[in-house]
């Protein structure tokens, strides 16, 4: 077992700092007094936060952590927070660990028994989610899938059964491809698009997957994308068969899409095993 306090100051702190994700007055009164009063400040991108620390006037020296060197700068940080220096981590937009850098450095201070603290404000997910008009909780966020089809498929494949409204980040330029590989894999679902959140052309739009498709390539600016869970259907009896071949279809090798069939219909693996091959059995005569 391990407890920390997070304001205890045998040690430097680390400090996760949300960031506004497009309007810059969602910037919190602790957000700038924290960024102002720690010792240094990694951020993301460099650039993008130094017209945002330039805005609230903040001096504190800014230093680069991002995906691609994430590793290398690992050690300098725990040095710095074990010599006593406060940390703070920020990301281009909203909270850094989700879908952005920070969770790799945060397991890193708490193996080392460092504070990591979160300093709370604007979170893309959770802003779409409470105005879409979805189910908000349970809620699954995922964030980015692959961008390849036959992998976002097999993702896709893993959540279909899932009752929680799903949360998704998409580019602009793969949201059509994104929404025909949902509507092939999860269905005809309602979902909702937050575009541009925060920012002077905000927009919501609401629908089924199909009609949302015909009009995806107009779509530009930064998105979310809210999917509605799984609705059971009344004697909504499936074919363990089919299941099997749609997952093969997607690229399972059969043995695996059985596991999942099996654990998907809470039946027996090795009966479900027979089954299929008396099933291709017949197919192949």
């Amino acid at each position: 077992m391990q407890r920390i306090y997070s304001y205890k100051k045998d040690k430097g702190i680390l400090y996760l700092v949300a960031t506004p994700i497009g309007n810059l007055l969602d910037m919190t009164y602790r957000a700038v007094e924290t960024l102002k009063n720690v010792d240094i400040i990694y951020a993301e991108d460099t650039r993008n936060s130094g017209i945002l620390l330039n805005h609230f006037d903040i001096k504190t020296k800014l230093l680069s952590y991002h995906e691609f060197n994430k590793e290398l700068k690992e050690e300098e940080i725990i040095n710095r927070l074990l010599n006593g220096e406060n940390v703070a981590i920020i990301s281009d937009a909203g909270l850094p660990v989700i879908s952005d850098p920070g969770y790799d450095i945060a397991v890193s201070a708490i193996n080392h028994d460092i504070p990591v603290t979160p300093i709370p404000g604007a979170s893309a997910g959770i802003s779409a989610l409470i105005a879409s008009g979805l189910r908000p909780q349970p809620f699954t966020f995922i964030g980015f899938l692959d961008s390849k089809t036959v992998k976002r498929c097999k993702q896709l494949e893993e959540f279909k059964y899932y009752k929680d409204t799903l949360i998704f980040h998409e580019a602009p330029h793969r949201l059509k491809e994104f929404l025909i590989d949902v509507n092939k894999v999860l269905g005809n679902r309602r979902i909702v698009v937050g575009r541009e959140l925060t920012k002077k052309f905000e927009e919501f739009i609401r629908g089924n997957v199909e009609e949302i498709i015909e009009v995806a390539d107009t779509f530009k600016g930064e998105m979310i994308v809210l999917v509605e869970g799984y609705v059971e259907e009344i004697n909504d009896a499936k074919d363990p068969m089919k299941e099997i071949e749609s997952l093969i279809n997607l690229g399972y090798k059969p043995k695996e899409a059985i596991k999942e069939v099996s654990s998907m219909l809470n039946l027996n693996k090795q009966e479900l095993y027979k089954q299929y091959i008396s099933h291709k059995e017949k197919k192949n005569v």
